[in-house]
């Protein structure tokens, strides 16, 4: 029977909490994860307590309840958030709260539900939420995402391998990508925020005004970059009152920043599949124009494709786009994780909605009028869909009108 060894569980939990969310002394941490995760989410909430965490609060949820929810309750009933878990959220950001977050779910677990009522449940919970996401986008306080092995997740990646076969193949590429290593993690972790750096460093040195993306799909999309842009990359530091570095996202392969929402223009084909709200659009294409999708297509799923971009005006836009090496380490496990955390890391990829703050100069004491009035975009979502190959070209336009190669083949040429 399968079963993570303890030496391995305790890395895992070393890496989300003192890597990824990076705990400090006095504060609390809040662990949000599926029912099948309980084992790391004992061991990380050991991990959390000898890092000297003062409380930690889980969040526990079930993909199983979730569809049954879905099943049996009204829309109204479904759509409405109780004070009580606004008030949840509200709690833990007034105490400085840092928040690791544990994936490891069915991708089809809302497969046949209505996308429209998907949507509208989504929306509203977002609505009530909008501080929660205010406090993870502008990096007010520390948050990662973590990544534990299901079975339904393990047998959609491997579907003709026996329940525990799959769940052994989920677990060692999770254990790769995500360089865990009993002894070694923390090492293995600084060196790789440091040689992502160096790419964020040569680009923010290039300043380009826009990047220009071809591949033999189809993809042929100009962006516009925003004015006094910063790329970014593995680990971030927080903003508020704990000011420490930390790791959002374990693995993270990827260099990101913010788009003009103003001047994308082009096509893009996607190359991985999107999972979004329990259904899979096995592959779809935006054309923007002006900066706003004006048309979609998509090999099956559409109507759900539809749903995320009618969110709200910003879910036509970009909020931001990353770069990332065809042959890297994700990528050459030449595994489809079908969750977004993975994928996302395989391949370049940009975002439908909102952007990042911190990507531009001062962003952190900008208002939202502010931030939109420069190119920046504003959002309810942010969805990363995937569309780097093996043949993406990719040149970078400089102020001074000079056209610099950056991707060649797929691959960073720096």
């Amino acid at each position: 029977m399968f079963k993570i060894s303890q030496e391995e569980l305790h890395e895992l939990a070393l890496v989300g909490v003192k890597i990824g969310a990076n705990v400090q002394k006095g504060q609390p941490l809040v662990i949000q994860g599926p029912v099948e995760a309980y084992e790391l989410i004992r061991e990380c909430t050991k991990v959390a307590y000898e890092a000297g965490a003062s409380s930690v609060y889980v969040d526990y949820h079930d993909g199983i309840r979730n569809r049954l929810s879905f099943e049996n309750e009204s829309e109204e009933d479904l759509c409405e958030v109780p004070e009580w878990a606004i008030k949840k959220y509200e709690y833990s950001i007034k105490k400085d709260a840092c928040f690791l977050h544990i994936i490891g779910e069915d991708p089809d677990q809302l497969a046949g539900i209505d996308p429209k009522l998907l949507q509208k449940v989504s929306l509203s919970r977002m609505n009530a939420t909008n501080k929660f996401q205010y406090y993870t986008m502008n990096n007010i306080g520390q948050w990662s995402i973590i990544a534990y092995p299901e079975v339904h997740w393990a047998k959609k990646i491997f579907p003709d391998k026996s329940d525990d076969e799959a769940m052994e193949a989920l677990w060692q590429a999770i254990k790769k990508t995500s360089r865990i290593e009993v002894g070694k993690s923390e090492e293995n972790w600084i060196k790789h925020n440091e040689e992502v750096k160096v790419h964020a460093r040569k680009l923010n040195d290039f300043n380009f005004k826009a990047l220009y993306f071809k591949n033999s799909l189809g993809t042929d999309l100009r962006v516009e970059l925003i004015k006094d842009h910063f790329w970014e990359g593995g680990c971030d530091k927080s903003r508020g009152k704990f000011k420490t570095e930390f790791n959002p996202n374990i693995p993270t392969e990827e260099v990101f920043t913010m788009p003009n929402r103003y001047h994308i223009d082009g096509k893009v084909y996607s190359t991985k599949p999107l999972s979004y709200n329990g259904n899979i659009i096995p592959s779809f294409n935006l054309t923007f124009k002006d900066g706003v999708v004006v048309d979609y297509d998509a090999e099956a799923n559409k109507d759900v494709l539809k749903n995320i971009l009618d969110t709200d005006e910003g879910s036509k836009s970009l909020g931001e786009v990353a770069l990332i090496s065809y042959d890297s380490p994700i990528s050459n496990t030449n595994i489809l994780f079908y969750d977004t955390l993975f994928d996302e890391n395989a391949s370049c990829h940009l975002a439908l909605g909102a952007c990042y703050p911190t990507n531009v100069k001062n962003g952190d004491i900008l208002t939202k009028e502010e931030l939109f009035e420069l190119g920046g975009n504003d959002s309810m979502n942010h969805v990363d869909f995937m569309f780097g190959s093996s043949d993406m070209s990719i040149v970078g336009e400089t102020y001074d009108g000079q056209m610099v190669e950056v991707f060649k083949d797929g691959n960073f040429v720096f």
